[in-house]
């Protein structure tokens, strides 16, 4: 939800805990983590006294399409009237997102036709897992 903030333009840490109604001991630790993380910046925007910003990073921006996914996910079941937010376009339409493959334009929603499959980093335990699934 603090992403959700940000992507939002939520920067300070009043706003967040305006939105998020938690405390600020709660959201100091996990704006902390986010930052640790690499998914936010943390600026100074004032001086007396120090008070400082959180700023999405590139790699905070890349999570974008993965918040916009979730929430169409969350929206899916909804009726219309019942969704307290919607994704629109520049002219104001609600649009629907999904996850397409980059190289051939597939949506990979309830397909059978992909499946995961260990990776070069995968640990054995991993390997072994898909090799007993015949995805070696």
């Amino acid at each position: 939800m603090i992403l959700h903030d940000a992507f939002d333009g939520y920067t300070r840490l009043d706003q967040f805990q305006q939105s998020l109604s938690i405390s600020t001991s709660m959201l100091t630790a996990r704006l902390r983590t986010l930052v640790a993380d690499g998914l936010l910046e943390r600026r100074p925007y004032q001086t007396n006294p120090v008070r400082h910003a959180y700023v999405l990073t590139a790699r905070g921006r890349s999570l974008r399409p993965v918040i916009v996914a979730l929430a169409a996910w969350g929206n899916r079941p909804l009726a219309p009237e019942d969704r307290s937010m919607i994704l629109v376009d520049t002219t104001g339409e609600e649009v629907e997102p999904v996850v397409v493959d980059a190289r051939t334009g597939k949506r990979l929603d309830g397909s059978e036709a992909y499946a995961f499959t260990a990776g070069p980093a995968a640990s054995e335990g991993m390997r072994g897992r898909y090799e007993e699934l015949g995805r070696a």
